[in-house]
């Protein structure tokens, strides 16, 4: 599978009802497990004192991320996204190959 880092701002809509937002967020927060657990979610980040995360996923191709991985998120239809695609720098500490 290839890497991406992904930057998602979530904005809830105006006049959301707040069990609604909760629903959601406890949904993603479950999806995200299950996401992790399938190495689809790699690590995530939230710069601090921000609204927005940064982490790094896994999917086939760009497709596949937004359609079959970020289009799970219980969020996403809130979302925005960066993508940027990863690739192995020659200096990289963690590099296997």
């Amino acid at each position: 599978m290839k890497e991406y880092l992904v930057e998602l701002t979530t904005t809830v809509p105006d006049g959301t009802e707040s069990a609604e937002v909760d629903r959601r967020r406890a949904a993603e927060s479950v999806r995200a497990k299950e996401l992790a657990t399938q190495g689809r979610l790699f690590r995530l980040w939230r710069p601090v004192g921000e609204l927005r995360s940064l982490g790094v996923w896994r999917a086939e191709d760009e497709a596949d991320l937004r359609e079959k991985v970020l289009g799970s998120l219980p969020l996403w239809p809130w979302m925005t996204a960066v993508i940027t695609p990863l690739e192995s720098h020659p200096n990289d500490p963690g590099r296997t190959d």
